[in-house]
């Protein structure tokens, strides 16, 4: 297989573009939208309802965060990656496939990708210019972390009171045990020793069930609707020779009306807003019930409010918008 480079013909060069956003789009919604978002929020659920009472301060704060991930990945699992389903139907990866990608996805996985913050240095990507998902992103991981940091202090007073708590750390367990698969190597806890790693754990996981699922997913439709950018399989094998490539090869090798016209209402349907939407930070359900943590509530609202008002002024300026991370179109949970 040759490598193919932009001095290369324009056809030649066209079509190893679409093939290398073809299988980026297999990784980004078998990896990054299902496993990274979707299931590791569905391990969330199920040990916040088997390892946490309904009135424990970290039942009250996530269960939010939480709302219809069970419903939404029953359906997905139903009408997108069960067998003759949209995956089988229209993805190159198919259900076949998605196994040993979610296995590789599993095997690579760390605590520090996990974690904004840790992702954003580990990868070298501080300084890179323009990075609208870094920028709009840190100013909700911080709110979030501020947020989450007052309701601990709240209700935990030492390092020992997170060690001695038995369904907390039943509850990380668990999520280490049946979700996280013992992967020691991964650096994420089996067990919490201090306030601030609390912090940081709860701080992951709101953000993964709230705006890392808004990013990976709102944004579909507008960035796969012309489906050359995201072809969501090819109907021929990728080219083995250079300046063979013509328009006519390419059209024969991008997918099907029907194919497409799947791939496109997928696309469509999950990048919708939910007609029942809750933005992050509204809590209409009331589970604080004490003055304190009601005021960290109105405060972290408050944050969310100002971010949103930067977003928006920054896309005044910029030559492409980025919405996707603005507050006010965040889902609290994954549910779409």
């Amino acid at each position: 297989m040759p490598i193919f480079l932009p001095s290369d013909s324009e056809w030649d060069w066209m079509l190893a573009k679409m093939w290398v956003r073809n299988a980026e789009f297999q990784l980004h919604q078998t990896v990054y939208h299902l496993l990274h978002t979707h299931l590791f929020a569905e391990v969330f659920n199920v040990a916040t309802h088997r390892q946490l009472p309904c009135n424990h301060p970290v039942y009250k704060l996530i269960i939010p965060h939480l709302r219809n991930t069970l419903e939404i990945n029953t359906l997905a699992r139903q009408q997108l990656v069960g067998s003759g389903a949209i995956f089988d139907q229209a993805m190159a990866v198919g259900k076949g496939g998605i196994q040993p990608l979610l296995k590789k996805g599993m095997e690579e996985l760390t605590y520090s990708g996990l974690c904004l913050p840790d992702d954003i240095e580990s990868r070298g990507l501080d300084s890179v210019p323009d990075f609208y998902y870094r920028d709009d992103g840190m100013m909700i991981w911080d709110a979030v972390e501020r947020f989450v940091s007052s309701i601990v202090d709240y209700y935990y007073k030492s390092d020992e009171c997170v060690r001695t708590d038995p369904e907390l750390q039943a509850w990380v367990a668990e999520i280490y045990d049946k979700g996280f698969l013992q992967n020691t190597s991964s650096g994420i806890p089996s067990s919490l020793e201090t306030m601030s790693s609390l912090v940081k754990y709860l701080t992951m996981v709101i953000f993964r069930c709230s705006a890392q699922h808004a990013s990976v997913n709102s944004a579909q439709f507008d960035f796969y609707a012309w489906m050359p950018n995201g072809p969501t399989s090819m109907k021929s094998p990728p080219p083995t020779a250079k300046g063979v490539t013509t328009l006519q090869t390419i059209l024969e090798t991008l997918p099907d009306v029907s194919t497409t016209a799947k791939g496109l209402l997928v696309t469509w349907r999950l990048s919708a807003e939910a007609k029942d939407q809750r933005p992050l930070g509204c809590y209409p359900n009331v589970h604080f019930i004490e003055e304190t943590p009601q005021k960290f509530i109105q405060e972290f609202q408050e944050k969310l409010d100002e971010i949103s008002k930067t977003i928006n002024d920054r896309n005044q300026t910029r030559k492409l918008s980025y919405l996707y991370l603005d507050p006010k179109v965040i889902e609290n949970s994954v549910s779409i």
